[in-house]
C-alpha cells in the first residue's frame, strides 16, 4: 500500500496554514479566558465598592441621628444639669430683640447705662 508518485501530497504551505490557524485559535482561547477572568475581578471590585458605599451611607445616617440627639434642647439641658454648670435657663421676658439696622456700636453690650 505504497503511495503512488503521481498522487498529490500535502504541501508545506497547507501544514503552515493549519499551524497558524491552530495558533490563532489557541491565542483566542487564552484571550477569552483572560477577558473573562478580568470581567469577574471587575465585577467583584464593583460589588466591594457598592458595599463600602452602602456602609458609608449607613455611617452618615448614624452620624446624623447622633447629631440630632446631641443637639436636642432637652438632652442639652439634661447634660448641663448633670455637669453641674452655672448656666441657667433665661425667661422669655428677659430676652431683648435688637434692631440690626442701627449702628453696630449701639448694638454692642456695655456695662454703662
Amino acid at each position: 500500500m505504497n503511495r503512488r508518485r503521481n498522487e498529490p501530497r500535502t504541501s508545506s504551505s497547507t501544514i503552515l496554514a493549519l499551524f497558524c490557524a491552530a495558533a490563532i485559535v489557541a491565542a483566542g482561547g487564552v484571550l477569552n479566558v483572560f477577558y473573562k477572568n478580568r470581567q469577574i475581578s471587575i465585577t467583584r471590585e464593583i460589588d466591594a465598592i457598592e458595599r463600602r458605599v452602602e456602609q458609608y451611607r449607613l455611617d452618615i445616617r448614624t452620624t446624623e441621628m447622633r447629631m440630632d440627639q446631641l443637639l436636642n434642647r432637652f438632652s442639652i439641658r439634661k447634660q448641663i444639669e448633670q455637669n453641674r454648670s452655672l448656666l441657667r435657663p433665661i425667661l422669655m421676658g428677659v430676652v431683648e430683640n435688637i434692631d440690626q439696622t442701627q449702628n453696630l456700636r449701639l448694638n454692642v453690650a456695655s456695662t454703662r447705662p
